[in-house]
């Protein structure tokens, strides 16, 4: 059984986003949100939200009963580019009478959590 969340059009670019991402790929829940809570990044706030829309789906669900909290993993954690917004089109004065966009990165952020013994069940066997 699994839980996801996916927050669009975040205001920071996905490059800031991903290292984070990458500590917290496969780990349990709990212990990735007593990191975030205390990660003074921005990107630490957004992904913390996210990780708690991602638990409250799974709860929610219709065999949300039978689970505990404490055993969920993070499977997947991925950020993909959004649109470079350009639409209030401020401009940056540069060199020789010319002028450049302010580019503002957007990202959309994905999290899905599972159980951790529906993993460890599945490595290894063959359908």
């Amino acid at each position: 059984m699994e839980g996801r969340a996916v927050n669009k059009y975040v205001s920071q670019s996905a490059k800031k986003i991903k290292p984070l991402l990458d500590q917290i790929r496969g780990k349990k829940v709990e212990q990735v949100l007593n990191k975030l809570h205390f990660m003074p990044q921005k990107a630490a706030r957004i992904t913390e939200n996210v990780l708690h829309s991602a638990v409250s789906n799974i709860l929610n669900k219709d065999d949300g009963g039978d689970i505990n909290p404490e055993e969920l993993v993070i499977k997947l954690a991925f950020v993909n580019k959004g649109p470079t917004g350009r639409n209030s089109l401020r401009i940056r004065p540069r060199a020789m009478g010319r002028a450049y966009f302010i580019r503002k990165h957007s990202c959309h952020l994905t999290i899905e959590v599972s159980l951790e013994k529906n993993e460890k069940d599945n490595i290894g066997k063959k359908e």
